[in-house]
Order: structure tokens, then C-alpha cells, then sequence
């Protein structure tokens, strides 16, 4: 019997069925969808990221217990310029300690906001952070080792974008007019409405589920776009659940950008993968003014312990359309200002195996039913280490590095870079078609080329890690020193 098949057998028979009590306060669909405010960081004082502790209400009337910078739910829409030095204060107003990681940004180690960063309540980080990076959009969050799952999904994260002032982006990009930021996550509710995060061995296991899908923290929101081309910037934020969207008319739309910046042309599409911490920006074509949903396919994670894909539809959001176009572009250019430049053969290859249980699994899952313990994970088998150093890599060099997994399928994410896709599932894929990456979704082997040019140090380390964040948590995480 394979372990896999071993693995849904024990668990079918230590877990009985769930009860699902569901809440008797309505999550009603179809509130404006809420843009956050921009705080443009350029090199001066006076920019302040404040990690509060809140009280929203994602349930209207219903008070929650959540995070956020600055505010009480998620945080500002961050927006730095390539070329100029972006100084900010992140203060912590929590009662625990915190960071802020600049998710894909190509920053040196000891500004990167990885968990060796991680700062206590009353302190504050004042980082300046060199911008040279494509035009992108990227994610912030915090990062703190065990806690990282817990403190995102309560609310301690926000996007970022990039913008670059040497090139003429032909896209929409009025900023909440025909360009809009879509942070998608999924959350659940108790009985009365307020947010919980109750993991149990499944969640622990297979990453958190929410029960219902919130965009920019709201429930299923609806946006009124202008009649016309309009530019969506997708983030999956979520802790652990894969998205495969489209829209119910079966519309095609077109990717302009992957998680590293502009693709070199626009992709053609219906649907649209994104695992956890994935971007991706597309552009929609509202001119025939259909009122339409964005919806998901409920993907699984790879048939561990049954989990399987199914064919449930999750809603997203849904879409109107105004009388009104607007005075952005109102065709797509056939080619955009990015290339997937050459980084050369490899000087050399890694492996990374990403496991689950490198003990003794079904005593792990007996702990868990009664509460006690973490499930064990890592990497190469190897549980992370804050204090070890598992690779050591020479700035400016090309490796190939070659990512597995014995279990389940996994988001891999290296800090510190951009890298191009060479191979999905063991098939060869055409980097310029994927753009450059800081995630990739590992369905069986996966092989990445980057090219380090950014240094860590053993005391500030990046990370590589899985971005389901309960894995993350539970040391599926490793560290490496650049220089």
C-alpha cells in the first residue's frame, strides 16, 4: 500500500465526521467593495505602519477580534517607486512580537522582514529599503516563526506596488478607477459572526479553510467598473486554499503580470490558477457592460488524506458596470516593457524534498485529535532551525534548484529573489510565458533557475519555505546565506 493511500486510511479512521454548526448571523454578498488608501513611501520621514490590534466588523454588526497596520483589518496599499529609497517606521501596537516581510521584494537579508527580524510590542523598525525592482505587485505580511499563520489571517497584511518611472506602461492604471487591488481570502465565522481560526488536525494538516471568501475584507463584495478595460491585481492571501478563477459569462480576459512584474505579452485566458501568496494582474473587458461574478473553483491539495479536488464553486465578487468610460487605454498592445532575460547555464543544482511527518505519523495525528503537539514537517528531512544554516549560496551566481514533495502539493516561496519556472510536473514550461516568480505551486517536480544579487548573512538570513502558512509554522522552512 503507498504511504499516500496509508495516509487517507488512518485518517478515515481516526477522525470522525465533522458537525458543522453553522452561524445564525447572515454574511449577506454585495457590499461596495472597500480600495484601500495608498501611503506613497518615498525617502522622507513621516511614513508610519502601525500593527494595532482591532476590532472590525467583516460581519456587519458583529464585532471581531483582528490585526492590522494601521488600521483595524489588513493595511494601506503600500506604493514605492523603483529608483528611490523607501523609508518607512513600522510600529508595534500589538501584544506580541511582529515584523513586516516585503514579500518579493529584492532587498538585502537584514531588510527582508523574515522571522530572524521579528520585534517586540513597543518596539519600532525602521527600515530603508533600496527600491530596484520591476514595476510588480507584491504582498506584505508578518513573518514571525510560529505565528506567521495566526497573525496573517487575523489581518497583519497588505499589498504593495512598484512603480517604475522608466517605463511607459500602456495598461489601465487610474488607481481605483479602471486599476483596483483584489486581496482574496478565505476566513471563517462562529455561530454569532465573529471571526475564528480554529485549526484542528485537518487544518494543521492540509493548511487552513475558511467558509467564506473575503476581498479586501469584505464578503463577496461588488465593484462598479467603468465601461471599458480595467485592470485587476490579484493576491491570493489566503493561508492555505488554491483559487482557479474565471467568470460565470465564460469571458476571456488576458494576464499582463505574474508575481515578479509584467509579462513579456498578454496571455490569453478563462480561468486563472493562484496558490497562496500568488499575484497575478489581469485585464477584463467591461465594454458590453454585463453585470458578471468572479467565482472559484474549490481546488483540493493534491489528494492528501483524500482531500482531493471537487467541483464546488466558491463566490468571489461580482461586477458592474457604469454608464461612463473612462480615458484609459481601450485596446491591449500586443507587447508589454518586460522581458525573462537569459540567467545563464547553473553552476550548480539543489535538491528540496518537502515532507510531511518526518516522524512517527499516525502517533503525530493521535497528538493533534487530543490537542496535543504540532504535526512535524520540513524540508530534505529536516524540521526548520532559526539557529542553523541549511544552504550557502555565492552572490551573482545561477543555480537550478529542484523542488519535490512526498505528500501533497506545496506553494514554494524563496525570499530575496525573482526566479524563472523551467519545469512544472516533471514537463517543460516556457519561462516568458509564466513571467518571473517568487512562488511556485510544486505539483510533482518542479525545477527554478534564479540568480542571486542581493546578500544575507548568517545573522539575517533569507528563507525558503512552503506558503501554506500552518506548514510554514510547523518548520516546513529552511534558511541560506547569500554572498
Amino acid at each position: 500500500m503507498k504511504r499516500r493511500q496509508f495516509l487517507s486510511l488512518g485518517v478515515a479512521t481516526l477522525a470522525a465526521p465533522a458537525i458543522i454548526s453553522r452561524r445564525t448571523v447572515a454574511a449577506e454578498p454585495g457590499a461596495p467593495l472597500p480600495i484601500p488608501d495608498v501611503m506613497e513611501v518615498g525617502p522622507g520621514a513621516g511614513n508610519i505602519l502601525s500593527a494595532i490590534k482591532g476590532r472590525a466588523e467583516l460581519i456587519p454588526g458583529v464585532e471581531s477580534d483582528t490585526l492590522g497596520y494601521g488600521q483595524d483589518y489588513l493595511g494601506p496599499l503600500l506604493r514605492f517607486q523603483r529608483g528611490r529609497t523607501a523609508s518607512i517606521d513600522v510600529e508595534n501596537r500589538t501584544d506580541d512580537p511582529i515584523t513586516a516581510h516585503w514579500h518579493g521584494m529584492h532587498v538585502p537579508g537584514y531588510l527582508d522582514g523574515g522571522p530572524q527580524l521579528a520585534f517586540g510590542p513597543g518596539k519600532t523598525w525602521s527600515p530603508e529599503l533600496p527600491v530596484d525592482h520591476p514595476a510588480a505587485t507584491l504582498f506584505y505580511h508578518s513573518h514571525v516563526h510560529g505565528r506567521t499563520a495566526e497573525q496573517v489571517y487575523r489581518g497583519l497584511a497588505g499589498m504593495i506596488i512598484i512603480d517604475d518611472p522608466e517605463i511607459d506602461d500602456p495598461l489601465p492604471r487610474d488607481y481605483g478607477v479602471n486599476d483596483f487591488p483584489l486581496i482574496v481570502q478565505d476566513r471563517s465565522f462562529d455561530r454569532s459572526g465573529r471571526l475564528t481560526y480554529d485549526l484542528g488536525m485537518m487544518g494543521r494538516m492540509q493548511g487552513f479553510h475558511g467558509d467564506d471568501v473575503l476581498v479586501n475584507g469584505a464578503i463577496r463584495p461588488k465593484l462598479t467598473v467603468p465601461a471599458g478595460l480595467v485592470r485587476l491585481r490579484l493576491l491570493n492571501a489566503s493561508n492555505a486554499r488554491i483559487y482557479d478563477f474565471n467568470f460565470t459569462d465564460g469571458r476571456q480576459f488576458h494576464q499582463v503580470a505574474s508575481d515578479g512584474g509584467l509579462l513579456p505579452s498578454p496571455a490569453a485566458m478563462v480561468n486563472l490558477r493562484l496558490a497562496p501568496a500568488e499575484r497575478a494582474e489581469i485585464i477584463v473587458d467591461f465594454s458590453d457592460q454585463s453585470a458578471i461574478r468572479l467565482v472559484s473553483q474549490n481546488v483540493g491539495s493534491g489528494g492528501m488524506m483524500g482531500g482531493g479536488n471537487n467541483t464546488a464553486t466558491l463566490d468571489v465578487m461580482s461586477f458592474d458596470v457604469g454608464d461612463a468610460s473612462t480615458s484609459g487605454p481601450v485596446q491591449l498592445p500586443g507587447s508589454l516593457p518586460a522581458t525573462v532575460s537569459d540567467l545563464g547555464e547553473p553552476v550548480r543544482t539543489r535538491e528540496f524534498i518537502l515532507n510531511i511527518s518526518s516522524g512517527n505519523m499516525i502517533s503525530s495525528m493521535l497528538n493533534n485529535l487530543i490537542g496535543q503537539d504540532r504535526q512535524t514537517m520540513g524540508i530534505n528531512g529536516e524540521p526548520y532551525d532559526m539557529s542553523r544554516i541549511d544552504q550557502q549560496v555565492q552572490l551573482g551566481e545561477t543555480e537550478l534548484w529542484r523542488i519535490n514533495a512526498d505528500m501533497m502539493t506545496h506553494p514554494f516561496h524563496v525570499h530575496g529573489v525573482s526566479f524563472q519556472v523551467v519545469t512544472m510536473g516533471g514537463r517543460a514550461v516556457n519561462p516568458a510565458e509564466i513571467g518571473w516568480k517568487d512562488v511556485v505551486h510544486v505539483e510533482g517536480p518542479t525545477e527554478i533557475l534564479l540568480q542571486f544579487d542581493k546578500p544575507a548573512t548568517i545573522d539575517t538570513p533569507f528563507m525558503y519555505h512552503c506558503h501554506i502558512l500552518e506548514h510554514e509554522d510547523a518548520e516546513m522552512m529552511g534558511q541560506f546565506t547569500v554572498g
